[in-house]
């Protein structure tokens, strides 16, 4: 399945790509084949739409969605046509009061993959109705080294850490010349606590100060 990683991030993780771990979850996948979700195509998206060397914001999911017709290798995404999920909801709602930008009538986030915001879950695939379920089996360690490549990066990063666990993931990337911008998860439950964050428009202000275009942010 990793002959699917795009080019420059093979390039970028080719001593990782070599680990014995890498063969097993390989292997797990295989003998799970019909049953996770995303499709083994779109397993890699995030990594497809935001090349290594386009990556300027990243944003940290857990898991994919686990219902069908949703998870499509985006964190938070959902194609067009699809229910937009609680969480997602509510980044529409923060995106609404830092930025003014009236709430998107579909959860389908690939114009900000295509801007270089990489939307990449900690584990990258899931079985139906069953969240976590592919936790633990190898995607954690896969994802830490994406973590650990974008942050030896010499350009700085936005992160966009939303809730704990997306904290933890990323925190090497603290003290840093890395911009790092922590909060609640959107999720309804936390929501209270992650709505007013500017984390839009603090992004795009560390852009510009990098003489960097800014990510427009309309879906």
């Amino acid at each position: 399945m990793f002959s699917l990683l795009e080019k420059s991030w093979k390039k970028a993780l080719e001593k990782e790509l070599k680990k014995s771990y890498i063969k097993k979850l390989e292997t797990f996948l295989e003998e799970e084949a019909g049953l996770f979700f995303p499709p083994q195509e779109e397993v890699f998206e995030a990594f497809q739409k935001t090349p290594f060397e386009k990556v300027r914001v990243v944003i940290f999911g857990q898991d994919p969605y686990h219902g069908d017709n949703q998870a499509h290798g985006l964190s938070f995404s959902v194609k067009k046509g699809e229910k937009i999920p609680p969480s997602l909801k509510n980044i529409f709602k923060e995106l609404q009061q830092d930025l003014g930008l009236p709430p998107p009538m579909h959860g389908f986030l690939e114009k900000w993959a295509n801007q270089g915001v990489l939307l990449l879950n900690t584990t990258l695939t899931v079985r139906k109705k069953e969240p976590l379920s592919h936790a633990g089996k190898g995607w954690e360690l896969f994802t830490d080294s994406v973590v650990e490549a974008l942050v030896k990066r010499e350009d700085p990063l936005v992160f966009l850490l939303w809730g704990n666990f997306a904290k933890q993931k990323c925190k090497i990337a603290l003290h840093t010349h890395h911009l790092v911008l922590t909060a609640a998860h959107p999720s309804p439950f936390s929501a209270n606590k992650f709505l007013g964050c500017n984390h839009f428009s603090r992004a795009n202000s560390f852009l510009a100060g990098l003489k960097k275009e800014p990510i427009d942010w309309a879906v």
